[in-house]
């Protein structure tokens, strides 16, 4: 018998635990930090193979600078590849990047970097 009524205290005490409203219940109270999103960034490319030689065009239609390279792999193996000097595309601004290879080109890829005397830091909110 005592066995039984103890048995019965443990689960009348357990049912008033799991009875107790969600909000009573003890939780850390931490506010999450809205993300701010990120400012627009990359210019378009658009790039042409002509025989051995490389012609890019890039656009930027972003306010912050976008540093632009163009980088030229070529088929044989003697003929050196190339990675392009950076240069600035501004806001609104098309520029034009140009290399060749000696013979034949394997492939063509334009990088993108913004650097970080150009990024404005936006205002929090």
């Amino acid at each position: 018998m005592r066995l039984s009524r103890s048995l019965a205290s443990v689960t009348v005490a357990v049912c008033l635990v799991l009875s107790l409203p969600y909000d009573a219940t003890p939780h850390a109270r931490v506010h999450a930090r809205t993300a701010v999103a990120p400012e627009p960034f990359g210019a378009t490319c658009r790039s042409r193979i002509t025989g051995s030689r490389v012609t890019a065009y890039c656009h930027n239609p972003y306010v912050p600078v976008d540093h632009v390279s163009l980088h030229i792999e070529c088929d044989r193996w003697w003929d050196l590849d190339s990675d392009g000097a950076a240069v600035a595309a501004g806001p609104a601004q098309t520029v034009r990047l140009t290399g060749r290879c000696w013979k034949e080109v394997r492939s063509v890829w334009v990088s993108h970097r913004q650097r970080p005397q150009d990024r404005k830091e936006r205002p929090a909110r």
